[in-house]
């Protein structure tokens, strides 16, 4: 807390001290005055009014840091990055002892000269991982210029994080974990890659405005998608885009026992915004049993944060219909597996994987190659942590993501559809998963599995 008060303190002086126009500069052009090393050992170095850090082999991500701290503020500056590195930008960081040992943590302006080509996306540096990728936002993956300099824009003020590469817009982040903090300039950890020692990423033109914002902040765009990370709230955007939530973190509204006229009185527990399914026997639908929306849904976008414990198996479905099965066991719909790969023996049944995390369960597997280039699945996902589903629904398309990445498609009712079901579990119900409309629903599969942020958007077919 004294460290935190201590932030806020110095984010409040960092923002009394301005230039006439509001611009200060970052960088004095001559040395490394203002700045502090963090974390690793390479190398920085000063030269022709640029910051200059060299890959150096066999050390961890190095940051040069600022000894101020920012809060709200535009941020601009210049990047030049030999081929074959990575880099980024952190704002709004923290180097606390008591998180991993002063550890870098916080959001990161991502510069990636890969075929994965995300520069201008938003990384949270050793914390959750991926805020946003370009995979949402296509058109800007052709922003960076592999040759040459890249000139960075970013608007931090209030929970909005907003990034321009090149004048391109490339994200837009709503999220309200850390709200001051310092900025560094990152170079990459190459492991002891000897191809990658001795490249260098150049910073140049760093400056920073922290008053008169409102004037500064350019016009608001719907031309890429906004994503939110505030916990069971909608942004006005989302709101007018017609999302709505699904649950409302704090009672049982909208919500019934597959198999009951009312919620569960057991096996399920709403605590601080967490709707948590509880620890039973490991079987289906055995301790408070599945729950589903007393709505039903057609064409539809889907958004769960789910969080798995150890070992946990549970599942999110959809084109529910709660009479199919009567007896024992869960409700009958196509489901979205959640599922602790690593620990539960549900991963190795199946066929090729199709019981997997994210895959449309015991008929698709969640497929990597949806992924970017040297992206595989086990660095997508956090572990015993919160992780985000994604479910699309347009007529017969039906797409699954995870974590902002594409992982399952389908088409249902074709041929091959039905050339799945008859291999699958699911051969014992009639044109399974063809329903025009159904429930969704979250299952009881006697672990524990926490939810939070589930929201919805119908869409028009």
């Amino acid at each position: 807390m004294k460290r935190l008060t201590a932030i806020l303190f110095m984010c409040s002086l960092a923002q009394s001290a301005q230039s006439q126009d509001g611009w200060q500069p970052l960088f004095n052009g001559k040395n490394l005055q203002g700045w502090r090393v963090l974390n690793g050992s390479a190398e920085f170095r000063v030269e022709a009014g640029e910051i200059i850090g060299v890959s150096t082999l066999n050390t961890p991500n190095t940051f040069l840091a600022t000894e101020k701290d920012y809060g709200d503020f535009v941020l601009e500056y210049e990047v030049q990055m030999d081929r074959d590195l990575n880099s980024g930008v952190q704002i709004r960081s923290l180097s606390l002892p008591e998180y991993q040992n002063g550890r870098v943590h916080g959001y990161q302006i991502e510069l990636d000269a890969s075929a994965r080509a995300w520069s201008g996306g938003i990384y949270d540096e050793a914390r959750r991982g991926w805020l946003y990728n370009l995979e949402c936002n296509p058109a800007a993956k052709s922003a960076y210029k592999p040759e040459g300099w890249n000139k960075f824009r970013v608007e931090a003020i209030g929970n909005q994080i907003r990034v321009w590469l090149n004048g391109v817009p490339t994200a837009d982040v709503i999220d309200d974990m850390t709200a001051c903090g310092f900025i560094a300039l990152q170079v990459h950890s190459i492991g002891d890659d000897q191809t990658k020692a001795g490249k260098a990423v150049r910073f140049r033109n760093l400056r920073i405005k922290t008053t008169n914002l409102g004037a500064e902040q350019l016009p608001a765009t719907r031309d890429i998608p906004q994503i939110s990370y505030l916990t069971n709230q909608l942004t006005e955007r989302e709101k007018s885009e017609g999302w709505q939530l699904l649950w409302d973190g704090k009672s049982t509204q909208g919500w019934r026992g597959a198999k009951l006229e009312h919620f569960p009185e057991k096996g399920w527990k709403i605590e601080n915004g967490v709707l948590t399914v509880m620890k039973g026997s490991g079987g289906e639908s055995t301790q408070g049993g599945d729950i589903v929306t007393t709505a039903k849904y057609k064409n539809f976008e889907l958004e769960a944060d789910f969080k798995l414990t150890k070992g946990a198996n549970s599942g999110i479905k959809y084109f529910v219909d709660p009479d199919l099965n009567k007896g024992e066991g869960s409700a009958i719909g196509c489901e979205y597996q959640l599922l602790d790969d690593e620990h539960h023996p549900d991963a190795k049944l199946g066929a090729n994987g199709n019981r997997t995390l994210a895959s449309l369960y015991d008929l698709i597997p969640a497929d990597a190659k949806f992924y970017a280039p040297n992206e595989s699945m086990s660095k997508r996902v956090n572990q015993y942590e919160w992780n985000r589903a994604k479910i699309i629904v347009n007529g017969s398309h039906v797409q699954h993501f995870l974590n902002g990445i594409k992982v399952v498609e389908y088409e249902r009712g074709t041929q091959m559809w039905r050339a799945l079901v008859a291999r699958s579990k699911y051969v014992v119900w009639p044109n399974f998963g063809e329903l025009a409309e159904g429930h969704i629903l979250l299952q009881d599969h006697g672990d524990e599995v926490a939810f939070r942020n589930i929201r919805i958007k119908r869409l028009q077919p």
